[in-house]
């Protein structure tokens, strides 16, 4: 089995194989994955990582596995006010792909409702999921930790 220790958020040359993985699925430390070929590759980060939709691991020899962002069932968001919109679905800490025209959430019933409470329209659709970074340089937006407590 192929082991891959380094990602890198980029491929630096042609993938030898891909990966394709839901937003969840690319929050990963140590795992075997299954790839499109079939063969297994054992991930064994030094920290848990989030991976990119277009990033690379490297295994330790050299070749390149691209990370594809699998189809999974999310909200489509659209309404007028689309700004107003996507800040109650970030004061909520919830991750988000923000397009010209909608958002993408991942499916959730209590957000829906909130959504139709402030007059956004929501449709279930099946689509990669690439959400928003975190905004300072962290990647996720999970949870409400900011390097500090609040007791």
């Amino acid at each position: 089995m192929q082991t891959a220790q380094t990602y890198h958020n980029h491929l630096h040359t042609d993938a030898s194989d891909h990966v394709s993985l839901t937003y969840e699925d690319r929050f990963l430390r140590r795992k075997v994955l299954t790839l499109a070929s079939g063969q297994q590759l054992l991930v064994d980060l030094p920290q848990t990582t989030s991976l990119d939709h277009g990033g690379a691991l490297i295994t330790t020899d050299k070749a390149e596995i691209r990370i594809d962002a699998a189809p999974e069932p999310l909200l489509e968001v659209t309404g007028d006010a689309l700004h107003r919109i996507a800040w109650h679905i970030g004061n909520r800490h919830t991750p988000c792909q923000i397009e010209p025209n909608r958002l993408l959430i991942q499916r959730d019933h209590v957000m829906a409702d909130m959504l139709s409470k402030i007059g956004a329209a929501t449709r279930e659709v099946v689509e990669p999921f690439t959400p928003e970074g975190g905004a300072y340089g962290h990647g996720r937006t999970h949870g409400h930790d900011h390097s500090h407590s609040h007791t």
